[in-house]
């Protein structure tokens, strides 16, 4: 069994405040062990279920978090960007089941430090109508590869908004959302302890779950946090602009949605 274990960091016990996330600080420096130990549970608890493999996909910023030196040796780590396939880097490896750990809750949810994809750029995603975050964006990803979302980790919004679109997954509460930049968490012993019996768990019932798919080619509506960023984007001829801050293109696959995605936001840096 060869398991894709795909690490955010904004669903990681005790991580609330955007300077935890942000590289150049020593809040972030902490966060980022804390987010490899969390990597480190969904490892052992890939092993515990009798992986052979496991793949941990470095998934926040820079996608260059995690501690290399710290990392379960047992496994293979994706870091570094661009990446076409981005947080789900690895799933065209031939894996059985992806584990999300970290995750948070969509642009302008009510979960802890919310957005989808780029803050700065995106205020919303939707996919043939439906608002996706993160996770259901990558999921689907997975999807066209076959590859079911088995677990997934974070607060308590981000689970809510993710239950009905994983129905057979194993989801570990790591903390509940009071706001975005505050919440009450498990200790970080506490959330590896459930993060790796909740990854057992989950590989053990994998053969319940059901890749998440959306068929044909894709809609997308994307609303833009500005109407300047929507301007930027429309350079795209292909996209067709709808009010002051939304657009809508059409994709043939959902990789190929996620993969103009991502370059509309690497576009948006001319603008911050």
């Amino acid at each position: 069994m060869k398991v894709l274990i795909s690490t955010d960091i904004e669903g990681v016990a005790g991580v609330y405040q955007s300077e935890q996330v942000r590289a150049g600080n020593p809040e972030y420096e902490r966060a980022r062990l804390l987010m490899t130990h969390e990597a480190n549970a969904a490892i052992a608890g890939a092993f515990d279920a009798g992986a052979t493999e496991v793949l941990v996909n470095d998934s926040h910023g820079g996608f260059r978090n995690m501690l290399a030196d710290v990392l379960d040796a047992r496994a293979r780590v994706i870091q570094g960007k661009p990446r076409y396939l981005s947080m789900v880097a690895g799933v065209e490896e031939g894996v059985d089941a992806v584990c999300m750990v970290g995750y948070h809750s969509r642009a302008q949810g009510r979960g802890i430090l919310a957005h989808t994809i780029n803050s700065f750029a995106f205020a919303g995603i939707s996919l043939g109508g439906q608002e996706l975050g993160e996770a259901g964006l990558y999921g689907a990803l997975a999807g066209e590869y076959g590859v079911p979302v088995v677990m997934a980790s974070g607060d308590d919004v981000f689970i809510a908004e993710n239950r009905a679109l994983f129905p057979h997954a194993t989801f570990v509460e790591t903390k509940k959302a009071t706001g975005c930049t505050s919440g009450i968490s498990l200790s970080p012993e506490q959330s590896r302890r459930a993060i790796r019996a909740g990854v057992e768990e989950a590989l053990a019932a994998r053969a319940k779950a059901r890749p998440l798919v959306f068929e044909g080619p894709q809609t997308v509506t994307l609303r833009a946090q500005t109407s300047a960023l929507a301007d930027l984007f429309c350079q795209w001829p292909d996209f067709e602009r709808v009010d002051g801050v939304t657009l809508r293109f059409t994709a043939r696959t959902v990789e190929a949605a996620v993969r103009m995605l991502n370059c509309c936001s690497a576009m948006s840096t001319m603008l911050r």
